[in-house]
């Protein structure tokens, strides 16, 4: 799966697929992207661009999800050093000012909007003022009607009763599930179709040629020569949000874009939105996403729109509770996610608290020690006579042997400091 939030959990390993060869990394994609950023640091300079990314992966979710990389302190440290020096995901200051430049201070405002189908209702009294630089996920279940509100806000869909009011300057675009878009440029090469766009795009405060940004989504020069129709799935839904933004729209609508991209994809969509200047809203199962790239989380539930002031936790317990007094799906068919049990972790009280502290203390300890160890036993293999093949094999040995007790250690440590939480 690409989706980061399942990964975090339910794995206890990720193996990253990538040049011919499997790497195996320990924890979910929290952890890997630790550990990926550790790797990254000893690459070549041809992979800066890439350190770049995963550093800023890793210090939003240092910041937004800390429980997600639990390690060790020791490892935690060694996270919080990477990503001392790195800025927010984005300046959202300067971002609503811009917003404000180009959209003014309307942009699409339902006041009381209600929608029905065959005498069905989908959705009742909904009043939803957008600003200006807004950046707003939708989340609810299938049917429940997220597409038919963000069809009010485009304008495809007319409200049965209320007002719509939108500003004058507002531009929007939509980021659609199909790739309709691209139909009509199915037999030209992608360098033809994005020489009909803008021959320039300003990301970040600095202005780029849509090839650059078509190379930021990870395309390569040669594939810029290939016909749209030999596109992969992924590879389409880059093109068609590059096309999006070269449209200049201020108002964006995203409706499940993580759909055929991987997540190294993600995480360069993810970064070029960063700088994008307008007012987003994003409808995605994708809970990562949603909480990465947006500030605030809604809710359609039983027809009716609710800001969800704790985010997408709030939406699960909203939706166990509806379950629970026989609500059903909450507005709609499909399913859902509802709120997992959680097993109880053993409290420790008095000499027992203080002995796990004592011992969690005394693993840090031999933690860091054993790591120096391998850090010589590195040393030696790399100052070792290559033809000494014994010697290698020996050494080698020794450092696969320091890093399962450096394994078992952490694990314990992991144990000890789940109790000694559960107990304060």
């Amino acid at each position: 799966t690409h989706d980061r939030w399942f990964l975090d959990e339910v794995c206890n390993t990720t193996w990253e697929v990538h040049d011919r060869i499997i790497e195996p990394f320990e924890g979910g994609y929290a952890a890997y992207i630790l550990q990926r950023v550790e790797r990254d640091r000893s690459a070549a300079a041809s992979e800066a661009k890439r350190q770049n990314l995963m550093r800023k992966e890793l210090a939003w979710l240092r910041r937004g999800a800390p429980a997600r990389t639990a390690k060790p302190k020791f490892r935690i440290d060694a996270a919080n050093e990477l990503i001392a020096n790195e800025p927010p995901p984005r300046n959202a200051v300067e971002l609503a000012s811009m917003a404000m430049q180009r959209l003014g201070k309307d942009v699409v405002d339902l006041e009381n909007v209600g929608v029905e189908y065959d005498g069905r209702r989908i959705l009742a009294d909904v009043t939803w003022r957008i600003a200006p630089g807004e950046r707003t996920g939708v989340l609810g279940v299938n049917g429940a009607g997220k597409s038919t509100l963000l069809g009010m806000v485009s304008g495809t869909v007319t409200p049965t009763s209320g007002r719509i009011k939108r500003g004058k300057t507002v531009k929007i675009a939509v980021l659609s599930q199909e790739l309709a878009e691209l139909a009509e440029y199915s037999n030209e090469r992608v360098s033809a179709v994005i020489a009909r766009k803008r021959t320039s795009y300003v990301a970040g405060g600095k202005e780029i040629t849509p090839a650059q940004l078509l190379e930021r989504l990870g395309f390569t020069s040669a594939q810029l020569s290939t016909h749209v129709k030999d596109l992969s799935g992924g590879q389409k839904r880059r093109l068609q949000l590059l096309m999006i933004l070269l449209d200049e729209p201020n108002v964006l609508i995203l409706d499940e874009p993580t759909n055929d991209l991987d997540t190294d994809m993600l995480v360069a969509m993810e970064d070029l939105l960063d700088t994008w200047p307008g007012t987003l809203l994003v409808v995605s199962h994708d809970r990562y996403l949603l909480e990465r790239i947006t500030d605030n989380q809604f809710a359609v539930l039983d027809g009716h729109f609710r800001h969800l002031t704790r985010g997408v936790d709030q939406y699960l317990e909203l939706r166990a509770a509806s379950k629970k007094a026989g609500g059903g799906s909450s507005g709609g068919s499909g399913g859902g996610a509802t709120a997992p049990k959680v097993a109880r972790v053993p409290v420790l009280t008095g000499a027992d608290l203080r002995n796990a502290e004592k011992e969690v203390a005394a693993i840090d300890r031999k933690i860091a020690k054993l790591h120096e160890e391998i850090g010589k036993a590195h040393e030696a293999l790399a100052q070792h006579d290559q033809s000494d093949f014994t010697g290698l094999a020996e050494l080698t040995a020794l450092t696969r042997s320091l890093a399962a007790d450096i394994a078992t250690l952490e694990s314990r440590w992991l144990e000890l400091s789940e109790r000694i939480e559960a107990s304060r």
